[in-house]
């Protein structure tokens, strides 16, 4: 099952500027004027490895000068004020490297790095806020996009002078009440998060050896909304997205019921801006990934998340559609799920979306997110089937295909000819390709026609196996005349199966393989 990816923020280049200075009858001090000219001359320099070495150099020297004040003079902050002021400048300076990443093997080797990082533990919060927003110039996305060698060295470097941990315990002091703190948690974040697009493996680096989870859990706690918290589930997103270590690892903090504590807060109203909507949906992305190893699913049921996700999708807001595909990640290979779905009523909600009946907002009228809908609740029904295999909840789910004149299979088979013309389409396309001599290897062409809807028609496939080896002569008698209708048979059906059986993976191990090709087996036989 493919993760969640999260919602990337529109990040705003630097925290909002103060208001301009209105016009004003006062008299214009020429001094002041003339210094402002000499600044500007002194800020045009060629910038290569000469400024760069005068520019590293005058820093070591600002710090040596400040640490000696400080050792000299601890107890009187007057006496180190000055050389402070003139260490924020001269990392105001650094920040013109930003426009040339070439040279930053340079500034590795000349040691400045080191320097830089060792100021985000500085005394003077000011001056580690200063360290922060130089380090994310640096990093930014838009400055390292097409240096990546150059930005492979400084991301080296600055994990090996300890970075990532000064970063985290840094955040540990910021309050979000002052506005110069608050930006820089979000500087924080963002040097985090472009380390670790640079540098994958930054993503379990930083969890194992930081209080970064930690830190992000209690500020998704918080109830109220604002942009720092948004980004906070943002890069949760991302730490969860591609690691199982940090998904056992945030579970095993609780971060299950952390979560769903926080989408709670949604069951009954909705995100008020665009900007909360985005967080809601990270938040899920958030619960979807940690819902991929098998304990934060019985963590999952034990906190009575599929309770909550059937609230949620009973009360018709935006997080309708968030909730399903939540249910569809706890429901995937997980019987115990399945069968507290059916326990708590969740086939009486789930049918109704799977027959069409999906409330209408300005967000789901997409007819993307419909047929997003509509794939999971495929899935989800799947599962069902290959989660409850006997008893009274196995003759409950058949029951829903019976009702009112075998509607469900009607519906089945109506999306069962949709995807399978998709397929047919794509895979037509492919031929036409190869035609015009372009090489498409077999896995390839089957990842394209997965992409089309492929896995979508074999699950269906899987669902009409289990109708039919249910020996219902109704269903028996209804998928028949359905596929006469649509001038379909039944080797059409099992050779979606065949196919299925051929490409299953072992990436559950080789007996969950097996086993699971046993049974697609059987309703291939069975469809003889």
């Amino acid at each position: 099952m493919d993760l969640p990816a999260p919602q990337k923020r529109k990040r705003s280049p630097s925290p909002p500027s103060p208001p301009s200075l209105q016009p004003s009858a006062a008299p214009i001090d020429l001094s002041l004027l003339e210094a402002l000219e000499k600044s500007q001359q002194n800020a045009v320099e060629t910038l290569d490895l000469k400024t760069l070495k005068k520019l590293a150099l005058s820093l070591e020297r600002r710090l040596n000068a400040n640490t000696a004040a400080r050792l000299k003079y601890p107890d009187n902050p007057d006496k180190f004020a000055e050389s402070e002021l003139e260490l924020h400048d001269e990392l105001q300076k650094l920040k013109i490297l930003a426009g040339a990443p070439e040279l930053y093997p340079d500034l590795v080797s000349l040691g400045t790095v080191n320097s830089i990082t060792g100021l985000l533990n500085h005394d003077n919060t000011d001056i580690a806020i200063d360290a922060v927003t130089l380090l994310q110039d640096l990093t930014d996305a838009d400055v390292i996009e097409d240096n990546d060698e150059p930005a492979q060295v400084l991301v080296d470097a600055l994990i090996e002078n300890n970075a990532v941990e000064l970063l985290v315990q840094n955040l540990a002091r910021l309050n979000d009440s002052d506005p110069d703190e608050s930006a820089a948690i979000y500087n924080t974040l963002s040097t985090i998060e472009n380390l670790i697009e640079v540098k994958p493996s930054v993503s379990e680096l930083v969890c194992e050896k930081t209080k970064l989870l930690k830190w992000l859990q209690a500020r998704i706690k918080i109830r109220e909304f604002d942009s720092n918290k948004q980004y906070a589930s943002e890069i949760l997103a991302i730490l969860l997205q591609n690691s199982i270590a940090n998904q056992k690892r945030f579970g095993q903090m609780n971060g299950v019921d952390t979560l769903l504590q926080a989408v709670a807060m949604y069951k009954s109203k909705d995100p008020k801006t665009g900007d909360e909507e985005e967080m809601v949906e990270n938040l899920f992305d958030c619960l979807c990934c940690l819902l991929m190893p098998l304990e934060n699913k019985e963590r999952f049921v034990k906190a009575e998340g599929v309770e909550l996700m059937i609230i949620i999708m009973n009360q018709k807001k935006l997080c309708y559609g968030s909730a399903i595909r939540a249910l569809d990640f706890a429901m995937t290979n997980y019987p115990p799920a399945c069968e507290r779905f059916i326990d708590v009523m969740g086939l009486k909600t789930a049918f109704p979306a799977f027959m069409g009946k999906i409330p209408l907002s300005k967000k789901n009228k997409k007819k993307r997110y419909k047929e997003e809908l509509e794939e999971r609740l495929i899935s989800l029904i799947a599962s069902l089937f290959g989660g409850i295999l006997r008893g009274s909840r196995r003759e409950r789910l058949l029951s829903k295909f019976v009702e009112n004149e075998c509607e469900k299979i009607d519906r089945l088979m109506e999306l069962y000819v949709r995807y399978s013309d998709r397929v047919k389409a794509e895979t037509e396309r492919l031929n036409e390709l190869e035609l015009d001599d372009l090489e498409i290897d077999e896995e390839e062409k089957y990842n394209r026609k997965l992409d089309s809807g492929l896995y979508t028609l074999q699950l269906i496939a899987v669902i009409l196996g289990h109708l039919w080896t249910s020996e219902h002569s109704r269903m028996r008698a209804r998928i028949e005349l359905l596929l006469k209708q649509h001038k379909l048979t039944k080797k059409d059906v099992k050779d979606i199966l065949q196919e299925y059986h051929d490409n299953i993976g072992d990436l559950d191990g080789p007996e969950e393989k097996e086993r699971a090709q046993s049974k697609i087996l059987k309703f291939i036989s069975a469809f003889t």
